[in-house]
């Protein structure tokens, strides 16, 4: 398996350094949340905070901005900002050659199974117009399953997979989320996997706790190629890798 963290754990250190601890902390994968300081906008009006990545050996992934966006919207200005930002994210992914891009399906306002289905359909033409814009890249648009919520799309196995169909699209499937759904071990059967994000929690709230700690099934990490460690503190991240690599060895 390929392990890597996503520097939501490192958030607002200089990316430089984050990089650095990947590399001390023997890491072969980074997946960098591109929000605040390192928006897709900013980094590429400032490509001088890019140069970092040249000088490391990581298989690089990109964490979409999701904060404010979504691209399930009815409120069509919603929707053009939000496919607008990640088409954004597709060209900074292309500028460091990120293999992946990692995309947020959208919520809906209103607990209504007629709005779902309207979103269902929005997100679908915006997804499609994101994968479009890829084409020629080495970047994957990878759409992420969500939490039980049911304010959000894509918690189940079913509504991912369609989008996959309609759409091409690859998947990141974070573990963490399955585990506060139905059927968590079928998430891991959608076509187009691009890579996973790990995380426990107590099969009700996602909660990004320590793999072990929590209600997750740890036999599903033998599943998993590629994998993301997206917890909120450096710590844990080392301590999940712990975890990791008893399983895999």
């Amino acid at each position: 398996m390929n392990i890597g963290f996503s520097t939501l754990a490192l958030f607002m250190k200089p990316i430089d350094e984050m990089l650095n601890i990947a590399k001390k902390d023997k890491f072969n994968m980074v997946e960098v949340l591109t929000e605040g300081l390192y928006s897709p906008e900013y980094l590429l009006k400032n490509k001088k905070m890019l140069e970092p990545f040249k000088s490391y050996d990581f298989d690089y992934y990109l964490h979409a901005p999701t904060v404010d966006l979504n691209l399930a919207s009815i409120n069509r200005g919603i929707r053009k900002e939000s496919i607008r930002q990640t088409l954004r994210t597709l060209d900074l992914a292309n500028e460091i050659g990120a293999k992946a891009i990692t995309i947020h399906p959208g919520q809906i306002g209103r607990i209504e199974d007629r709005i779902r289905k309207m979103a269902l359909k929005l997100t679908t033409a915006s997804i499609k117009e994101c994968v479009e814009y890829a084409e020629g890249m080495e970047t994957k648009v990878s759409v992420e399953n969500m939490p039980g919520k049911p304010k959000f799309l894509c918690t189940k196995p079913e509504e991912l997979t369609k989008i996959v169909e309609e759409t091409n699209c690859s998947v990141t499937i974070d573990l963490g989320h399955a585990n506060t759904c139905e059927n968590t071990p079928e998430f891991l059967e959608i076509p187009n996997r691009a890579y996973c994000h790990l995380s426990d929690n107590n099969g009700i709230k996602d909660q990004h706790t320590i793999l072990g700690k929590g209600t997750l099934d740890l036999n599903l990490l033998k599943q998993v190629q590629n994998g993301i460690l997206e917890l909120n503190n450096y710590q844990k991240v080392l301590e999940s890798k712990k975890v990791l690599e008893k399983i895999i060895n």
